[in-house]
């Protein structure tokens, strides 16, 4: 310029003067000048330029506006500088000199344009590089003095073939990438040298930010060069890449869209000619769409439109056809992800538990626990629950009440005699006929993938040659497995984590162990008396007015009535005959009733018979008198407690003994046990040793045809001995005694299982004195109290305390007792 002074303006906007310190920093951008010494510079936050480009920069600072608007009042001259680091859009911070790179773009302002957003845009050409070597200014804008480095180029053989190999890269990239404008295949055949192509492939190419900013600063051309040839080399590869991807989806989608073409000018064909709609098409279409509407998980989604293509090339008369059109009806019928929301209300559960069943506090209880765990935390994968108990008790009905609190669909099927592995795995497709098992079966039907399962009776699952359902439900009833379930017929994994499974078993002990582990065991007791008259009043005798088309002022029950049916016509634990029998009177009634005979009829006690027939069930009586070798046991039935009389006797022989009454094998060892202890202990119990030499014995149970098993009859069998080997007249005339325990070898009692169960029996028969071993205390302590009043419990710790209270009229001290035992086992 030629101006003594610079116009420039502040931050304001107003005009302000800058005084040169020398002659060079005067010499600003003049249209004259094609190389300034000195120039406005422009910051590029994200752009690196290079020589021999022309585009528009948009100008989104307003200091950058500024800037070049006085940039274009001096000259059409600026510098296009970038940052070291890019600048993020949530970043705003001043600029200093620091943050530029040293070198930057001499470029020429072609044109300025207005945005519609408010911004400038500017069509830039740049010439050459240019350095910063000081900064003159800061402030308003950023002037520095700059030179014009030369590039160099040592034109040596391996430079000369770098060039040419960079050159054929450029080339071989421009056709393997399709659609590029022509000027590009025009640009890269006039490059005039190895210069322009590093600037040309530096600008046109995806490159590193950090690679383009070498490329910028480099000088040295055979340097520059080389990078350009490596960046070429991976850039062919990845289009090449690229391009054989691209004929590959090309030709799938030719393919597919070829037989479309060629299906609908098959369908235009057919609907010229008259003739019918193709079923099979019907049919594929159909299962297309539901397996679209379907929301199926990623791999049973992948596995339905695998088949579903195979059944579009099959012909319908094909066998596998309707295989496999069967399979797609069951993937797309499954509830993959269909749920009802559970009720979270536990004031509700409770009613509902408490409106259908009566009783069972402790496992109502147990249920709300249950619920309210699963309210706090829905994901929580806790124990399958197990309801163990007598029949008639109410076991599946307390799984249909549990759905009923969540307000879940219920599904229940038996288990009982199940002996095939695929009645819960189902039977691979290759077998005729194959179907899933009963879970997806189950699961269809409902059409929910969170139900309540009732699986009933899994005490009685059987097995054979065709397999072991019991370990099948392993899978099923187990937490950490049931989340990837795999039918054999569907052969992808279900999700039955979300599925609540609820079982039942009349005994525990039947039940496989490794199965009985993965539930948790929630044990019914059997009814008593005063329950079961509750229960008749509250729901059966109701619910069987209903059944029968009776209102209830058609048939009156006396109030002795239902007890004296409990007493007299049911044996059992629960209240299934009891049912049976007051739907015998309400069938008797309504006969009378539809005949015109009665408008109405009161039940009495004396005219039971005339309803019920004979009595069937009696007390049963322990004998006025008891007698030598005999004692009274408790046992426990599947339908509830009862007496069990032993009887034994002696008789000239060798020293065997005989065991009758349909035993098992344990109740035989328990034989073994109470004979071996009264033969170490003879002395005790002053019994003659040579019996067991000259004299055979024999132990029978009465009623030979029901089955016996179990060690509880341990204590009674070994007083019966006593009482038949000592003389002594059995139980005391006085006491209506029975008994219940394990014995062992050195005479301690165990527990035994089935205390209510067995005290009811006791209570009912009338007995008065029960022995029970000392553990099973607390067993007696949840009786109601009501229950066992009049009864006097002898809780036993060793056998002798057994025989002090049965036999022991005048026994002997225990600790003078215990001496003549030892020493005589020694002496043998």
């Amino acid at each position: 310029m030629t101006d003594e002074k610079t116009i420039l303006l502040n931050e304001h906007g107003d005009p302000i003067s800058v005084e040169p310190t020398d002659a060079d920093d005067n010499a600003l951008v003049s249209v004259a000048d094609e190389r300034p010494q000195s120039l406005i510079i422009i910051p590029l936050d994200e752009h690196v330029l290079f020589p021999g480009m022309t585009l528009p920069i948009v100008l989104e600072q307003t200091k950058a506006r500024e800037a070049l608007e006085f940039a274009l009042s001096q000259g059409p001259f600026i510098s296009l500088v970038p940052r070291k680091e890019p600048v993020a859009e949530d970043q705003i911070r001043p600029l200093v000199p620091d943050d530029l790179l040293d070198t930057g773009i001499l470029a020429r302002v072609l044109k300025l344009l207005n945005l519609p957003d408010g911004n400038r845009s500017a069509v830039v050409e740049c010439i050459t590089r240019c350095r910063l070597l000081r900064f003159v200014r800061q402030s308003p804008f950023l002037i520095a003095k700059v030179d014009y480095p030369p590039d160099t180029y040592e034109d040596t053989l391996e430079n000369k073939a770098m060039w040419r190999a960079s050159r054929m890269s450029l080339q071989e990239l421009f056709k393997e990438i399709p659609g590029l404008p022509e000027g590009f295949n025009v640009a890269a055949a006039n490059l005039d040298g190895p210069a322009q192509l590093t600037d040309f492939v530096a600008a046109h190419i995806d490159l590193p930010r950090d690679a383009r900013l070498k490329l910028l600063r480099e000088t040295k051309v055979e340097l520059r060069l080389r990078m350009v040839a490596e960046a070429l080399t991976g850039e062919l590869e990845l289009a090449r890449l690229a391009g054989r991807i691209r004929e590959e989806i090309r030709d799938k989608v030719e393919k597919t869209q070829r037989e479309y073409y060629l299906r609908e000018q098959l369908k235009a064909i057919r609907r010229e000619l008259g003739e019918e709609v193709d079923q099979r098409d019907l049919i594929s279409d159909e299962l297309k769409q539901k397996i679209e509407e379907k929301d199926l998980p990623e791999e049973a989604a992948k596995r339905a439109k695998k088949e579903l293509s195979r059944l579009e090339v099959l012909n319908p008369e094909s066998p596998e056809y309707n295989v496999i059109n069967t399979y797609l009806d069951w993937i797309i019928s499954l509830p993959w992800n269909t749920e009802t929301k559970d009720s979270a209300d536990l004031v509700r559960a409770r009613e509902i538990l408490d409106e259908d069943h009566y009783g069972l506090g402790e496992v109502k209880d147990r249920i709300i626990e249950f619920l309210a765990v699963r309210k706090l935390k829905p994901d929580q994968k806790g124990a399958i629950l197990c309801f163990a108990g007598p029949p008639g008790v109410g076991k599946t009905s307390l799984g249909q009440s549990i759905a009923r609190t969540l307000d879940r669909k219920f599904f229940r099927f038996s288990l009982g005699g199940m002996r095939d592995e695929a009645e819960i795995k189902g039977h691979r497709r290759t077998y005729i006929g194959a179907m899933p098992g009963k879970i997806l079966q189950g699961l269809k039907q409902v059409g929910v993938c969170n139900p309540v399962f009732m699986l009933d009776e899994i005490d009685k699952l059987g097995s054979d040659w065709r397999g072991d359902p019991s370990s099948a439900m392993l899978e099923v009833l187990d937490p950490a497995q049931n989340v990837g379930f795999l039918d054999h017929y569907l052969d992808i994994q279900f999700d039955l984590s979300r599925v609540m499974f609820i079982c039942t078993a009349n005994v525990k002990a039947n039940i496989p162990r490794p199965l009985l582990d993965r539930m948790e065991v929630i044990d019914l007791p059997g009814y008593i008396l005063d329950e079961k008259v509750a229960i008749a009043e509250q729901y059966l005798v109701a619910r069987q007015l209903e059944a029968h088309g009776l209102e209830a002022s058609q048939v009156k029950f006396a109030k002795a009535v239902l007890p004296k049916i409990v007493t007299g016509w049911t044996a059992e634990a629960g209240v299934r005959n009891l049912e049976r029998a007051i739907g015998r009177i309400c069938r008797k009634v309504a006969a009378k009733i539809a005949s015109g005979e009665v408008t109405s009829e009161r039940i009495t006690t004396n005219r039971l018979p005339d309803y019920l027939g004979k009595q069937t069930a009696f007390k049963a009586q322990l004998g006025r008198r008891p007698r030598i070798g005999t004692a009274v046991g408790l046992a426990w039935t599947p339908v509830g407690g009862d007496i069990l009389r032993i009887e034994t006797t002696r008789m000239p022989g060798n020293g065997r003994f005989h065991v009758t009454g349909q035993l098992g094998e344990v109740m035989k060892e328990s034989v073994d046990i109470a004979v071996s202890y009264i033969r170490h202990n003879h002395k005790y119990f002053n019994i003659d040793p040579e019996i067991f030499l000259h004299e055979n014995l024999h132990v029978h149970f009465p009623a030979g045809a029901v089955p016996k098993d179990g060690p509880s009859a341990g204590v009674t069998i070994t007083t019966a001995l006593i009482s038949l080997l000592s003389g002594k007249r059995g139980i005391r005339p006085a006491a209506k005694m029975a008994m219940t325990g394990e014995m062992t070898l050195s005479g301690e009692v165990l527990p035994v299982g089935g205390i209510r169960e067995k005290v009811l029996a006791a209570q009912h028969a009338g007995v008065e004195t029960v022995i029970i071993p000392k553990r099973n205390k607390r067993d007696v302590e949840e009786i109601p109290t009501h229950v066992i009043d009049g009864i006097n419990f002898v809780y036993a710790g060793k056998y002798l305390d057994v025989f002090d209270s049965a036999l022991g009229d005048e026994p002997n001290p225990p600790a003078t007792a215990k001496k003549p035992a030892r020493k005589a086992a020694a002496k043998r």
